[in-house]
């Protein structure tokens, strides 16, 4: 059976490997190291949190939620002593037109311009009200070249479908490592998630165990019918707080939009590992 998925969330799954790219590209990673962030982890907290300015760790900690607090500590406000904003969000442009250029070398130009187009069309209409890294990303200057402002828009439409997702989480009463705790019952190992968000052992059993008591797992670990029902709920409301950015667009250009970026998806999503900490489904 065809599983029927709102069209925002099928957006989503195409242009979120565009940014994703940079997490994982040798290209980023080269960048952010020459701006003086050694370690994938510098470069992480650097290039997404910089367009929020010089911060320290605690409205980090808010927006990326699922992060251990001990995690981004070690990283903020240390690592603006080693790159400034504007230093670390030139490396991620860098880095992340690099690797674009190398993964879409065989993708015809006339389908990235025509992403750009519709994209950035897109996030021109966003409403960014409550949605603090969406904001500060649509602040950001405008970016020269068909694959800089590619990464750009696929990064603010990204951050703002993230905004959306943590109210919803917030509004299920679900804290940032109950989160994952949940995720892992549904498609991804613990073992892959819960060393790249830092949270301890005693935190993670302490989550399940809190899901446990609230009928949203099974003590096996497994989602329960409630737990289930919950999570479709929270997806839903995610889509729903994503879905209006498009609705002033025609469906013939939402179709114009999604065979555009397929190719462009695909060629992205093929240069990423197969199983990652990041929301997308895990290829297959």
């Amino acid at each position: 059976m065809t599983q029927v998925v709102h069209p925002a969330r099928a957006l989503w799954w195409l242009f979120e490997p565009v940014h994703a790219l940079t997490y994982f590209s040798p290209e980023a990673r080269a960048a952010y190291e020459a701006a003086g962030l050694r370690g994938y982890w510098r470069g992480y907290f650097g290039g997404r949190s910089a367009p929020l300015g010089a911060v320290e760790a605690a409205p980090v900690v808010a927006a990326f939620f699922n992060f251990a607090p001990q995690m981004v500590e070690r990283a903020l406000p240390e690592i603006w002593g080693r790159a400034a904003p504007e230093q670390a969000l030139q490396a991620r442009v860098e880095g992340a037109t690099g690797a674009l250029g190398r993964v879409l070398a065989e993708v015809k130009p006339n389908l990235i311009d025509r992403s750009v187009e519709l994209l950035e069309r897109a996030v021109e209409g966003l409403d960014c009200a409550g949605r603090v890294l969406a904001a500060a990303n649509a602040a950001l200057p405008a970016q020269d070249g068909r694959l800089a402002r590619l990464w750009q828009a696929t990064t603010v439409l990204r951050e703002h479908r993230g905004d959306g997702h943590v109210a919803a989480l917030v509004a299920e009463g679900l804290d940032g490592c109950e989160a994952l705790v949940v995720r892992c019952a549904l498609d991804t190992r613990r073992e892959t998630m819960q060393p790249h968000r830092g949270w301890t052992d005693a935190e993670w059993d302490g989550a399940t165990a809190r899901l446990i008591e609230r009928q949203w797992l099974n003590p096996d670990g497994s989602l329960t019918t409630e737990g289930r029902r919950r999570h479709v709920a929270l997806e839903a409301a995610t889509d729903l707080a994503a879905s209006r950015v498009w609705t002033h667009f025609h469906r013939t250009e939402l179709d114009e939009l999604a065979d555009a970026l397929r190719p462009i998806s695909t060629a992205c999503r093929a240069d990423l590992p197969p199983t990652t900490p990041i929301g997308l489904p895990n290829a297959s």
